[in-house]
C-alpha cells in the first residue's frame, strides 16, 4: 500500500516533535481563549436588557472579553514561532538529506535529471513543505477545533439555530467539490510546464554565449518565450476554470446570517429566544464557517502538497553506491579492470568484457574514436558509477570494498569541464586539501603555474572565481583546477580531455603543471590529442567498448590499423593547417 505523504512528511518530524506538540498546544489554548469573547458579549448584551444590570458588570465582561482576546493572540503568536520554527528546521534538514542523497548517487542518475528540475524541487517544491508543518498541523487543527467547539455552544444554546447556519454552506462545498473535478490531471500538467520553463530557463541562461556567438539569438528566445508562454496557458485556463465557482462558494459559504437572522428573528417573534441569545447565535453563527474555510483551504493544497512530497521523496530514495566503514590496506597502487561491462539506463552496453591493467607509477594513455567508452572507464576508475559486470581493482581490492572516502584520496581527477566555486581562488584551490595552509595553497599554485596570474589580479588570491569560474579564461581556469589537484597529492592522476579547449600558449603551461602533478604518480590520460600522449608507457586502444590493442606508440602503429589511421587523421590535419597558413601568407 502507497505511503500517505502525511506520514512522509513526519517522517523528517523527528528532532522537531517537542515544539510541535507545544505549537498544537498553544493552538487550542488560542481556540479556548477565542472562545471567552463570544461568551463575554453575551453577558453583556444579558446586562443590557436587565434594568437592574450596573455599568461595573459591563465593564468586567467587557475585561473578560479583552482577556480572550489576549490570551487568544499570545498563544497565536507562540504556535506560530514554534510551528514555523520547526517547519524551517526541517526543511533546511530535508535539503541537506537530499544534497548528501545527490552525493552519494551514482553520477549518471544525478546527470540524467535536468538541472531546472532538481532547482524547482530543492527549493520550491520543498518549499511547499512548510505550509503543512507550519500551517496545516497546528492552524488546521485549532480551526477545526474552533468550529466543532462553536457550533457545539451554539447547539446547546438552540438547536434551531445551529441548523439555520448551515443552510448555506451545502451549496459552498458542493460548489468547491465541482471545482475539484479533474484537479489531478490539471496539476500534473502544471507541475510538467513548471519543470520545463525552470529548464529552459537555466538552459537560456547558462547558454547566452553560445547563443550570441552563433547568432541563434532569435531561434532560442522563441525556445524560452514559447516555454513561459506555454506556462502561462497552463496557470490561465487553470485559473478560469475554477475561478467563477470558487468566488461564488467563498462567497456563498461566510453567508451564514442568510439563515440565521430570518430564523432568529421568527424565534424571537415566537418569545422562543432571548434577545441575548439572538445576539450570541448570531455572533456563533459567524464564527463557525470561517474556520471551516481555513480548514478547506488546507485540504485544496493537499494535493499541491502531495506532489511536492513525493517529487522530494523521490530524491531522498535515489539509488546510493554501495560503501563500507573499514578502510582496507592497499599494497600498491595497480590498476585492473577484469570483464568489465558497464550499460547506461538504456542497457546499451558502453563496454563490453574489458580486461586491462595500468600499472603503478606509469603514464597510460587510453585513445580510440569518440564514444569508445574511454572516458566512461575512466570515471568507472573514479567510481562514478559501478560496473555492471566484472569488477575494478586497485592493488588487487575490489573499488566497491573500499570506503568512498578512502577511495578519493587515492585519485585526483581533472576533465575539461572545469568548474570553480564562486568562493576566492585560495578556496577553490584549497578545497584539494581543506586542511593546507596559505603557503601550501600557493606553493601548489606555482607548481600548476598559475601563481602568476593570480598576482595580477586586483584582490590576488583573495579575487572570487564568479559564478562557475566565469571570471577566468578557459587556460586560468584549467591550472586552478590542476593546482586543486596537486595540493591533494593523490597517488593516481586521471586526466580526461584535461587539454582538449585550450589555446597553444596555454597548453604550454598547462602541460608543464601536468608534469608536476603527476611527478611519482600513476597518471591515466584520456586524449584525443596523440601527440601529447605519444611518450606513455602503454597506450590502451578502446573501439567499440572494448580492447583492441594495447603497446607503446611505435608499436601500436605498426600493429594496429585503427591507431596507424588515427595518426595519419592527425598528420594530415596539422600538414593541411601548415598549407593553410602558408598560403595565407604567400597571398
Amino acid at each position: 500500500m502507497k505511503e500517505h505523504w502525511i506520514r512522509k512528511v513526519m517522517r523528517h518530524t523527528a528532532n522537531c516533535k517537542a515544539k510541535m506538540l507545544f505549537s498544537v498546544l498553544f493552538a487550542i489554548i488560542r481556540v479556548l481563549g477565542g472562545l471567552l469573547p463570544y461568551y463575554g458579549v453575551y453577558k453583556i448584551v444579558v446586562v443590557l436588557t436587565n434594568e437592574t444590570g450596573e455599568i461595573n458588570q459591563i465593564v468586567f465582561w467587557v475585561i473578560f472579553c479583552l482577556a480572550g482576546y489576549i490570551i487568544r493572540t499570545v498563544f497565536h503568536t507562540m504556535s506560530t514561532m514554534l510551528s514555523h520554527i520547526s517547519a524551517y528546521t526541517i526543511l533546511n534538514n530535508i535539503r541537506l538529506k537530499m544534497s548528501e542523497r545527490l552525493m552519494g548517487a551514482p553520477l549518471g542518475v544525478v546527470k540524467s535529471e535536468k538541472l531546472g528540475k532538481l532547482k524547482n524541487i530543492i527549493v520550491d517544491r520543498v518549499e511547499v513543505i512548510e505550509l503543512p508543518i507550519a500551517h496545516m498541523i497546528p492552524e488546521g487543527f485549532s480551526n477545526l477545533l474552533l468550529a466543532v467547539s462553536v457550533y457545539v455552544y451554539l447547539i446547546v444554546v438552540d438547536y434551531r439555530m445551529a441548523l439555520a447556519t448551515l443552510i448555506t454552506a451545502p451549496i459552498g462545498f458542493a460548489v468547491i467539490g465541482l471545482t475539484l473535478k479533474g484537479y489531478k490531471e490539471k496539476y500534473q500538467n502544471f507541475m510538467k510546464a513548471s519543470d520545463h520553463v525552470n529548464s529552459v530557463i537555466v538552459e537560456y541562461s547558462e547558454g547566452i554565449e553560445v547563443i550570441k556567438m552563433f547568432n541563434q539569438s532569435d531561434t532560442s528566445y522563441a525556445k524560452y518565450e514559447n516555454a513561459i508562454l506555454e506556462f502561462k496557458k497552463h496557470i490561465l485556463e487553470w485559473g478560469r476554470s475554477i475561478m467563477t465557482a470558487l468566488s461564488f462558494s467563498m462567497s456563498m459559504l461566510p453567508s451564514t446570517l442568510l439563515g440565521v437572522v430570518p430564523v432568529g428573528i421568527l424565534l424571537y417573534q415566537r418569545g422562543s429566544l432571548t434577545p441575548a441569545e439572538f445576539v450570541l447565535c448570531v455572533l456563533l453563527a459567524m464564527g463557525v464557517v470561517p474556520a471551516l474555510m481555513n480548514v478547506q483551504l488546507f485540504v485544496n493544497n493537499s494535493k499541491m502538497i502531495e506532489y511536492a512530497v513525493e517529487d522530494a521523496d523521490k530524491i531522498l530514495n535515489l539509488p546510493q553506491l554501495t560503501d563500507c566503514d573499514e578502510l582496507v590496506a592497499i599494497e600498491d597502487y595497480t590498476v585492473t579492470l577484469e570483464n568489465v561491462s558497464f550499460a547506461y539506463k538504456d542497457n546499451n552496453k558502453v563496454l563490453n568484457n574489458v580486461n586491462v591493467k595500468l600499472d603503478d607509477s606509469k603514464f597510460t594513455a587510453l585513445v580510440g574514436p569518440s564514444g569508445s567508452g574511454k572516458s566512461t572507464i575512466a570515471k568507472l576508475i573514479a567510481r562514478f558509477w559501478d560496473v555492471s559486470e566484472g569488477r575494478i581493482c586497485i592493488g588487487g581490492v575490489d573499488i566497491r570494498k573500499i570506503p568512498l572516502k578512502q577511495l578519493s584520496t587515492f585519485i585526483s581527477f581533472v576533465s575539461q569541464d572545469n568548474f570553480l566555486f564562486d568562493c576566492t581562488l585560495l578556496e577553490n584551490i584549497r578545497m584539494g586539501n581543506p586542511e593546507s595552509s596559505d603557503n601550501q595553497v600557493i606553493e601548489a599554485a606555482k607548481a600548476a603555474r598559475c601563481h602568476e596570474f593570480i598576482t595580477k589580479l586586483d584582490k590576488g588570491y583573495q579575487t572570487t572565481a564568479g559564478e562557475a569560474g566565469n571570471r577566468l579564461s578557459g587556460g586560468e581556469k584549467q591550472r586552478i583546477c590542476i593546482a586543486r589537484a596537486i595540493l591533494k597529492d593523490a597517488p593516481i592522476v586521471i586526466l580526461d580531455e584535461a587539454t582538449a579547449y585550450t589555446d597553444p600558449e596555454n597548453e604550454w603551461e598547462i602541460q608543464k603543471s601536468i608534469s608536476a602533478l603527476t611527478k611519482g604518480k600513476m597518471l591515466i590520460v584520456i586524449a584525443h590529442r596523440l601527440t601529447t600522449i605519444r611518450d606513455a608507457d602503454k597506450i590502451v586502444l578502446i573501439n567499440n567498448g572494448e580492447v583492441q590493442a594495447e603497446d607503446t606508440h611505435d608499436n601500436l602503429l605498426n600493429q594496429s590499423k585503427v591507431y596507424h589511421n588515427m595518426w595519419n587523421a592527425l598528420v594530415n590535419s596539422k600538414s593541411w593547417i601548415a598549407e593553410r597558413k602558408g598560403g595565407q601568407r604567400h597571398a
